[in-house]
C-alpha cells in the first residue's frame, strides 16, 4: 500500500469515528435546550477541550504559525494573553457569572444572554445577525487553512475541491448533532491535536538539534531579515520588532491584543460556559484547558519561528524568503511540515490539521446558525413569541453560513488568515466586551448604556478599518473613491494603529457614561438576573 493510500485509510478512519459522534449528539438531542446549550450538563473535561478546540484551529496553527515565521518568538505574547485572559479570567471570573445569569434568564447563545440581561431584543437582535454577518470572516480562515494543508499533503487535490469536501462533511454532522454533537467532536479532536502539537514540539528541536541550540541558531540569523522586513521594524526571529514600527503595531495591537483580548467576548465560546451543570465544572476546567492552550499557541508559534533555521539550513533560506516574499505566509506551515517531518508524521499533523479546523468550524456553524434562527427571527423578528422552529431555522441559518464562508474561502488572498481572525476578534471585543463586563459585574448598566456600547463598538470598529487603519483601508479602496487617498491617516502612526486599542475604550467609556445618564433597570429584573449569586 503506498504512502497516499495509507493517508486516505487513516482519514476515513477518522471522519468515521466523528460521524457516530456527530451521530451519538444527535441521538441524545432531544429538544431546543440540547440542541443550542447541549442540555446545560457537559462534563468538564468535555467542556474544557470543546472550548480549547473551539478557541484553537488552524487559523492559530496555520495562521499565526506562519506568522511566527514572519515576526518571531514575539508572538509568544498572545500565548500568555490567549491564557491569562482566554482560560483564567474567562473561566475564573467571566465564565462563572455568565453561568449562574444564563440559567436565571434562560438562555441559550450569547446575543440572547445580553438581549434579556438588558431586557432588549434590539440588542439580541443587532448582535445576532453582526455574528452571522461577520462570522463567516474568521469561518473562512480556518477554513483556508485547512484547505491549504490537504492542497500540499493530498496530491491531486486541488485547493478548491479541498474546501468543498470539507465543509460538507463538518456541515453534516452540525445540522444534525447540534451543539452536543459539535462538543463530542470537540473532545476527541482536542485529544488529537494535543498529541499532534507535543510531537511535533518533540520532533522540531530533535531536527534542529535541540532546545539551546535551535535557539540561538534562531538568534544567529539576526542579519538574514529580509531587507524589506528590516525597513519596517524587524529586528531578528527572536526579538520584538522596533517599538513603534509598523511591524510593531501590527503584532501588537492587531495581533496581540486584538486577538488576546477579543477573545473574551466570542460568542462561540462564551456559550460553552453556559453547558456546564455548576461552577465546579468551570474550576476543574481551568488547569486543562490552561494547559491545552499552552500546547497548541506555544508550539504553533515556536515552531513557525524555528521553521527559518529549517529552511535556512537546509534550503539555502529560498524557501522561506519566497514565501514572505509572495506575501503568502499561510503556506509556510504546511511548507515545513511537509518538508521537514517523516511521511508518518505528515499523517498525524494531517489529522491534527483537521481536528483544529473542524472542531473550530463546527462551532462557527452552530453559532451562526443559531444567531439567525434564534436571535434574529424567534426573539427578534417574531418577537419571542411561542416558536416551534427554532431547530429548523438554526439549521438554514447554518447552511447560509457555510455558503457564505466557502465563498469567501475561495476569493479571500493569501496571508489573510490571522488578519481576518484579528479583525473578527477584534469586532467582537469593541462591540460586545464592555456591555457583556457591565451585565456580569454593574447592577448600574442600564438597557440605553449597553445599547450605545455595541452600536458605537460597531460602527467605530467598522469606520477605523474603512477609512483609517491603512492596511485594511488601501485592500477595500472605499477610502481612496471617497476621499482620494488610501487613509485619512496616512503618513502618521495612526495609520498602523488597529481599531481596538481606540475604539475599545470609547465603547467602555460610552457604556458606563450613558449608564450613568439614563433609566435604571427594574429592581425585580435585576433580581432575577442576579438570583442565587
Amino acid at each position: 500500500m503506498d504512502n497516499f493510500a495509507i493517508l486516505t485509510v487513516i482519514v476515513v478512519v477518522y471522519l468515521f469515528v466523528v460521524a457516530y459522534l456527530g451521530y451519538y449528539g444527535y441521538r441524545k438531542t432531544k429538544n431546543a435546550t440540547d440542541y443550542l446549550v447541549a442540555g446545560r450538563s457537559t462534563h468538564p473535561y468535555i467542556m474544557a477541550l470543546s472550548y480549547g478546540a473551539t478557541f484553537i484551529s488552524t487559523s492559530a496553527i496555520v495562521g499565526f504559525g506562519g506568522a511566527a515565521a514572519l515576526f518571531g518568538m514575539g508572538l509568544l505574547w498572545l500565548t500568555f494573553l490567549n491564557i491569562f485572559f482566554g482560560i483564567f479570567i474567562a473561566f475564573v471570573v467571566f465564565g462563572k457569572r455568565t453561568r449562574k445569569i444564563g440559567r436565571n434568564l434562560d438562555a441559550h447563545t450569547f446575543p440572547e444572554f445580553l438581549g434579556r440581561r438588558f431586557d432588549s431584543r434590539f440588542i439580541q437582535g443587532f448582535a445576532g445577525i453582526t455574528v452571522f454577518l461577520l462570522m463567516p470572516l474568521y469561518a473562512s480562515a480556518v477554513l483556508i487553512g485547512a484547505a491549504r494543508f490537504i492542497e500540499n499533503t493530498f496530491a491531486g487535490v486541488n485547493y478548491n475541491t479541498a474546501i468543498l469536501i470539507y465543509t460538507l462533511i463538518i456541515c453534516a454532522y452540525v445540522l444534525a448533532g447540534g451543539l452536543k454533537g459539535v462538543m463530542y467532536t470537540d473532545a476527541l479532536q482536542g485529544t488529537i491535536m494535543f498529541v499532534g502539537m507535543l510531537v511535533l514540539a518533540v520532533y522540531t528541536y530533535s531536527t534542529l538539534g535541540g532546545v539551546i541550540d535551535s535557539h540561538q541558531a534562531l538568534t544567529n540569523m539576526a542579519d538574514k531579515v529580509p531587507a524589506k522586513l528590516a525597513a519596517i521594524g524587524h529586528q531578528g526571529w527572536t526579538s520584538m520588532p522596533a517599538l513603534g514600527s509598523p511591524l510593531w503595531w501590527q503584532l501588537v495591537s492587531t495581533i496581540v491584543l486584538g486577538v488576546g483580548i477579543g477573545v473574551l467576548a466570542q460568542p462561540q465560546l462564551v456559550v460553552r460556559f453556559m453547558t456546564v451543570k455548576s461552577s465546579r465544572e468551570l474550576n476543574r476546567a481551568v488547569l486543562s484547558g490552561g494547559i491545552f492552550i499552552l500546547a497548541m499557541t506555544g508550539v504553533a508559534f515556536v515552531v513557525g519561528a524555528l521553521s527559518n533555521v529549517f529552511f535556512y539550513e537546509h534550503t539555502a533560506y529560498k524557501a522561506i524568503s519566497l514565501a514572505v516574499a509572495k506575501g503568502n505566509i499561510d503556506s509556510i506551515i504546511p511548507l515545513y511540515v511537509n518538508s521537514a517531518m517523516p511521511v508518518w508524521f505528515v499523517y498525524l499533523f494531517m489529522i491534527t490539521l483537521l481536528s483544529a479546523a473542524m472542531s473550530t468550524s463546527s462551532s462557527q456553524f452552530h453559532t451562526m446558525g443559531s444567531a439567525f434562527g434564534r436571535d434574529f427571527f424567534e426573539k427578534t423578528l417574531f418577537r419571542g413569541k411561542q416558536f416551534l422552529y427554532t431547530v429548523s431555522l438554526t439549521r438554514i441559518g447554518i447552511v447560509l453560513g457555510v455558503i457564505a464562508t466557502v465563498i469567501l474561502g475561495y476569493n479571500l488572498p493569501g496571508s489573510v488568515i490571522a488578519i481576518a481572525t484579528a479583525i473578527f476578534f477584534g469586532f467582537c471585543a469593541t462591540m460586545f466586551l464592555p456591555s457583556f463586563v457591565g451585565a456580569l459585574f454593574w447592577k448600574g448598566m442600564t438597557r440605553a448604556g449597553a445599547v450605545s456600547s455595541v452600536v458605537v463598538g460597531f460602527f467605530g470598529s467598522a469606520c477605523w478599518l474603512l477609512f483609517v487603519h491603512q492596511k485594511e483601508s488601501e485592500a477595500l479602496g472605499l477610502c481612496k473613491l471617497v476621499f482620494g487617498k488610501a487613509s485619512l491617516a496616512a503618513g502618521t502612526v495612526w495609520a498602523m494603529v488597529d481599531p481596538i486599542v481606540v475604539i475599545l475604550p470609547i465603547s467602555f467609556v460610552v457604556a458606563f457614561g450613558v449608564s450613568m445618564w439614563t433609566k435604571k433597570m427594574p429592581q425585580e429584573h435585576l433580581d432575577a438576573c442576579f438570583k442565587h449569586m
